[in-house]
């Protein structure tokens, strides 16, 4: 465990990292996309499109807390038996998500900016099917870049956890109506994706950075 000097900078880098990986996580366009597309095709109201990304946002995170709760539990146990193991654990995790996403981003292939103009069509169904259907799409599915975080906090209490945990709903939530918004306000679709392209090497590299701060700050 850290030092009473050292504690309090490391869990407020974390805080800072974290917020930063939820908010480039939630800028993936399978984050804020399908809500554009579904309230344009359900022909839904600004406020409602916001509504339902708020409410999948807040979804996405409770999911994602409670399996990070797991993890961390599982995680402490582990601890209890192989002492130091814990903060190693969580780096090569966030070494290995780090990894993979740099690794997709560097064989992501541009998105091309041809094809038809979509149509818009007559709502396939209700608006209630839509927006709960969207809140389950992202409830059923943690942010799983973000359990490592949870994993390298885990000696540090319950409050700090509490702490992540709102740290990680404002980088999404933020992320994904920012997002969401841009596109429903009129901007291209087709280069919001583009700019989302970069997103995969950036999480990456915010990823092995918060690594290397749970190695080096572990004592």
């Amino acid at each position: 465990m850290s030092s009473p000097d050292l504690a309090e900078p490391v869990l407020l880098s974390l805080l800072g990292g974290g917020f930063v990986a939820a908010f480039l996580h939630a800028a993936l366009p399978t984050h804020w996309l399908p809500f554009v597309l579904v309230g344009r095709a359900q022909r839904w109201s600004v406020a409602r499109v916001m509504t339902a990304v708020v409410t999948a946002g807040l979804a996405h995170i409770a999911s994602t807390a409670l399996v990070g709760s797991l993890i961390v539990a599982a995680g402490l146990a582990l601890n209890r038996w192989v002492e130091g193991l814990l903060p190693h654990l969580s780096a090569a995790l966030l070494f290995l998500f780090g990894a993979f996403y740099l690794a997709r981003a560097s064989l992501k292939r541009p998105v091309t900016a041809g094809g038809p103009a979509a149509e818009l069509t007559e709502p396939a169904v209700s608006d209630k099917a839509a927006f709960w259907g969207l809140v389950l799409m992202m409830a059923v599915t943690p942010g799983e870049v973000l359990l490592p975080i949870y994993l390298s906090s885990a000696t540090e209490g319950v409050g700090a956890l509490a702490l992540l945990t709102l740290t990680f709903a404002a980088g999404t939530v933020l992320g994904m109506t920012l997002l969401a918004a841009l596109a429903t306000a009129g901007y291209s679709i087709l280069r919001l994706e583009r700019w989302a392209r970069y997103e995969g090497a950036i999480l990456g590299g915010a990823l092995i950075l918060i690594g290397f701060l749970v190695l080096t700050h572990q004592h």
